[in-house]
Protein backbone atom coordinates (compact mmCIF):
# COMPACT_ATOMS: atom_id res chain seq x y z
CA UNK A 1 0.00 0.00 0.00
CA UNK A 2 1.48 3.39 -0.90
CA UNK A 3 1.28 6.36 1.23
CA UNK A 4 -0.49 9.61 0.23
CA UNK A 5 1.00 12.83 1.13
CA UNK A 6 -0.90 15.89 1.51
CA UNK A 7 1.07 19.37 1.30
CA UNK A 8 -0.75 22.19 2.42
CA UNK A 9 -0.03 25.68 3.24
CA UNK A 10 -0.87 29.13 2.22
CA UNK A 11 -0.25 30.79 -1.47
CA UNK A 12 3.55 31.15 -1.94
CA UNK A 13 4.77 28.90 0.80
CA UNK A 14 6.60 26.96 -1.32
CA UNK A 15 4.39 24.04 -1.30
CA UNK A 16 4.99 22.86 -5.37
CA UNK A 17 8.47 23.11 -5.06
CA UNK A 18 8.52 21.11 -1.90
CA UNK A 19 5.63 18.65 -3.46
CA UNK A 20 8.34 18.29 -6.38
CA UNK A 21 11.12 17.13 -4.05
CA UNK A 22 8.69 14.81 -1.33
CA UNK A 23 7.84 13.15 -4.61
CA UNK A 24 11.59 12.55 -6.58
CA UNK A 25 12.78 11.39 -2.55
CA UNK A 26 10.67 8.19 -3.14
CA UNK A 27 9.79 8.44 -6.90
CA UNK A 28 5.82 9.27 -6.03
CA UNK A 29 4.07 10.46 -8.29
CA UNK A 30 2.93 14.42 -7.95
CA UNK A 31 -0.68 15.40 -8.40
CA UNK A 32 -0.71 19.35 -8.25
CA UNK A 33 -4.23 21.30 -8.56
CA UNK A 34 -2.73 24.09 -10.49
CA UNK A 35 -1.76 21.79 -13.00
CA UNK A 36 -5.06 20.46 -13.43
CA UNK A 37 -6.70 24.08 -13.15
CA UNK A 38 -4.04 25.93 -15.08
CA UNK A 39 -3.98 23.39 -18.15
CA UNK A 40 -8.16 22.56 -17.89
CA UNK A 41 -10.07 26.36 -17.06
CA UNK A 42 -6.87 28.77 -16.61
CA UNK A 43 -8.29 30.14 -20.24
CA UNK A 44 -11.06 30.18 -19.44
CA UNK A 45 -10.67 32.15 -15.79
CA UNK A 46 -13.06 35.00 -15.71
CA UNK A 47 -12.29 38.54 -15.46
CA UNK A 48 -13.74 40.05 -12.42
CA UNK A 49 -12.49 36.88 -10.67
CA UNK A 50 -15.47 34.54 -9.62
CA UNK A 51 -15.00 32.51 -6.34
CA UNK A 52 -17.85 30.28 -7.29
CA UNK A 53 -16.87 29.72 -11.16
CA UNK A 54 -13.43 28.38 -9.62
CA UNK A 55 -14.43 26.22 -6.50
CA UNK A 56 -16.79 24.43 -8.53
CA UNK A 57 -13.91 23.60 -11.14
CA UNK A 58 -11.93 22.76 -8.19
CA UNK A 59 -13.92 20.47 -6.69
CA UNK A 60 -14.23 18.66 -9.76
CA UNK A 61 -10.49 18.07 -10.36
CA UNK A 62 -9.68 17.31 -6.82
CA UNK A 63 -12.62 14.54 -7.38
CA UNK A 64 -11.03 12.78 -10.26
CA UNK A 65 -7.37 13.29 -8.91
CA UNK A 66 -8.88 11.67 -5.49
CA UNK A 67 -9.93 8.89 -7.82
CA UNK A 68 -5.98 8.59 -9.64
CA UNK A 69 -4.28 8.85 -6.31
CA UNK A 70 -6.20 6.18 -4.63
CA UNK A 71 -5.75 3.94 -8.06
CA UNK A 72 -2.15 4.99 -7.23
CA UNK A 73 -2.09 3.90 -4.12
CA UNK A 74 -3.77 1.13 -4.39
CA UNK A 75 -1.26 -0.60 -6.29
CA UNK A 76 1.43 -0.10 -3.98
CA UNK A 77 2.69 4.04 -5.41
CA UNK A 78 3.28 7.10 -3.18
CA UNK A 79 1.16 9.91 -4.19
CA UNK A 80 1.95 13.90 -3.12
CA UNK A 81 -0.92 15.83 -3.02
CA UNK A 82 -0.13 19.40 -4.13
CA UNK A 83 -3.84 20.51 -3.70
CA UNK A 84 -3.33 23.25 -1.29
CA UNK A 85 -5.59 22.23 0.77
CA UNK A 86 -6.64 25.69 2.09
CA UNK A 87 -9.49 24.77 4.30
CA UNK A 88 -9.24 22.60 7.28
CA UNK A 89 -12.17 20.84 5.98
CA UNK A 90 -10.56 19.84 2.97
CA UNK A 91 -7.81 18.40 4.54
CA UNK A 92 -9.85 16.43 6.85
CA UNK A 93 -11.72 15.05 3.81
CA UNK A 94 -8.86 14.20 2.03
CA UNK A 95 -7.86 12.25 5.13
CA UNK A 96 -10.95 10.64 5.94
CA UNK A 97 -10.87 9.53 2.17
CA UNK A 98 -7.57 7.90 2.75
CA UNK A 99 -8.81 6.33 5.99
CA UNK A 100 -11.56 4.52 4.35
CA UNK A 101 -9.47 3.47 1.59
CA UNK A 102 -7.06 1.93 4.04
CA UNK A 103 -4.36 4.22 2.65
CA UNK A 104 -1.74 5.69 4.63
CA UNK A 105 -1.62 9.48 5.24
CA UNK A 106 0.90 11.99 6.53
CA UNK A 107 0.05 15.78 5.99
CA UNK A 108 3.25 17.58 5.27
CA UNK A 109 2.47 21.96 6.18
CA UNK A 110 4.53 24.42 3.98
CA UNK A 111 5.05 27.51 5.11
CA UNK A 112 7.00 30.92 4.93
CA UNK A 113 6.45 34.46 6.23
CA UNK A 114 4.03 36.49 3.97
CA UNK A 115 6.45 39.03 2.31
CA UNK A 116 8.53 36.34 1.52
CA UNK A 117 5.47 34.41 -0.23
CA UNK A 118 4.15 37.51 -1.60
CA UNK A 119 7.57 38.37 -3.21
CA UNK A 120 8.00 35.09 -4.69
CA UNK A 121 4.31 35.23 -6.04
CA UNK A 122 5.45 37.81 -7.93
CA UNK A 123 8.70 36.57 -9.36
CA UNK A 124 7.20 33.30 -10.43
CA UNK A 125 4.65 35.75 -12.53
CA UNK A 126 7.61 37.12 -13.92
CA UNK A 127 9.78 33.88 -14.39
CA UNK A 128 7.06 31.45 -15.28
CA UNK A 129 9.10 28.60 -14.53
CA UNK A 130 8.27 25.57 -13.44
CA UNK A 131 6.09 25.94 -10.54
CA UNK A 132 4.15 28.42 -13.09
CA UNK A 133 0.38 27.14 -14.11
CA UNK A 134 -0.96 30.73 -14.24
CA UNK A 135 -0.55 34.53 -13.12
CA UNK A 136 -1.52 35.12 -9.77
CA UNK A 137 -2.66 38.69 -9.50
CA UNK A 138 -2.29 40.77 -6.00
CA UNK A 139 -5.85 41.03 -5.30
CA UNK A 140 -5.94 37.27 -5.68
CA UNK A 141 -3.33 36.70 -3.68
CA UNK A 142 -4.58 38.90 -1.10
CA UNK A 143 -8.23 36.92 -1.44
CA UNK A 144 -5.80 33.66 -0.91
CA UNK A 145 -3.99 34.94 2.02
CA UNK A 146 -7.72 35.79 4.05
CA UNK A 147 -9.30 32.22 2.29
CA UNK A 148 -6.28 30.02 4.29
CA UNK A 149 -7.32 28.31 7.40
CA UNK A 150 -4.17 27.44 9.37
CA UNK A 151 -3.67 24.09 10.54
CA UNK A 152 -4.64 22.98 13.89
CA UNK A 153 -3.06 22.07 16.84
CA UNK A 154 -4.25 18.33 16.16
CA UNK A 155 -3.12 18.94 12.67
CA UNK A 156 0.19 20.14 13.60
CA UNK A 157 1.22 17.11 16.11
CA UNK A 158 1.00 14.73 13.19
CA UNK A 159 2.16 16.68 10.04
CA UNK A 160 5.52 17.40 8.79
CA UNK A 161 6.54 21.24 9.19
CA UNK A 162 8.74 22.69 6.64
CA UNK A 163 9.73 26.44 7.02
CA UNK A 164 10.77 27.55 3.71
CA UNK A 165 12.36 30.93 4.27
Amino acid sequence: MGTLHLVFGPQGAGKSSYARQLAASFKGVRLSIDDWMGQLYGPDLPTPMNFAWIMERVQRCEKRIWATAAEIAGTGGHVVLDLGFMKVRNRTEFLSLASAGQHPAQLHFVNAPLDVRRQRVLQRNSDKGDTFSFEVSAPMFDFMEREFEPPTEQELASATVFHSH
